[in-house]
């Protein structure tokens, strides 16, 4: 088997939330696998976005787990995993933002390879006992694509109601929890399963398209897949002074095998804007 290949192998892919569809879409075509949809197992026991479990360690350390699970699970020798995290974006940390990671495990060649992809997310929550702010909460969240989860009284009741998709199930299970609420308030947050969750979904895929290109990119030296962008260096001169800036000049590409580097100078443009330079923009 030439080792820049994963054509004819069967991949596993460990997921309870409907994730294999567009991750198959993604790779099978560009690498010719097939992905192996492994079940038997609670990928909640790993953690839960309605925090009834919470995950423990980091995003990568749980997907490398779902990835393990399902070779154990299935006996191939590759595995796969998708895990996603929310949270405040990275420009203003006041817009909700959703990260999506895959972890490729290959232990014939030794070797882990990440696809990523991030955006804005659908990841809103509010507490009232009104009806009328339900159904505008609702709408803002995009529902019925992305559905919702309700509580009685707060964030953290046990007495939860997820993958609530229609109006008729809305109106339904608020004035169930309402009935239930000691303090008269109905907990009401988007569903972030992957399959509630379109939004979410859309990164995911975006993910399998990042990883497919890592998959397909080599290593001049050893000809392993998963060559990659692992730092940049700045320096890029300023356009007005000339003088080095904190815009990148170039990137380092690494091996995740043999580790094998080389520098790539920067071809999109040649100098940066004055507005980020140092000298002409203090």
């Amino acid at each position: 088997m030439p080792p820049a290949t994963y054509e004819n192998r069967k991949i596993a892919f460990l997921t309870q939330h409907g994730k294999q569809t567009v991750i198959a879409a993604a790779l099978e075509p560009a690498l010719g696998c097939t992905i192996e949809h492994v079940t038997g197992y609670d990928t909640d026991q790993l953690g839960t976005f309605t925090r009834e479990l919470s995950r423990p360690g980091t995003q990568m350390e749980a997907a490398r787990r779902k990835a393990r699970k399902g070779m154990e699970l299935s006996g191939l020798s590759v595995g796969l995993a998708s895990e996603g995290s929310f949270g405040a974006d990275p420009f203003t940390g006041m817009f909700p933002w959703n990260v999506e990671m895959l972890v490729l495990i290959d232990d014939v060649l030794g070797i882990e390879v990440v696809g990523m992809a991030q955006g804005p997310a659908r990841n809103g929550w509010l507490l009232t006992g009104s009806w009328q702010e339900a159904q505008a909460f609702a709408a803002r969240e995009g529902f019925p694509e992305h559905h919702l989860v309700l509580r009685p009284e707060g964030q953290d009741d046990a007495r939860i109601h997820k993958g609530i998709a229609s109006p008729h199930a809305l109106r339904t299970c608020f004035d169930r929890c309402l009935s239930l609420s000691g303090n008269g308030k109905v907990w009401i947050e988007t569903d972030l399963r992957a399959f509630a969750n379109p939004s979410r979904m859309k990164h995911i895929a975006q993910a399998a398209d990042d990883l497919c290109d890592r998959l397909q990119a080599t290593c001049p030296a050893c000809a392993t897949p998963g060559y990659g962008v692992t730092g940049r260096l700045p320096g890029l001169p300023c356009e007005a002074c000339g003088q080095a800036t904190s815009s990148y000049r170039s990137q380092i590409w690494t091996c995740v095998r043999c580790h094998h580097k080389a520098e790539q100078i920067r071809t999109d443009r040649i100098v940066a804007e004055a507005r980020h330079c140092p000298h002409c923009n203090p």
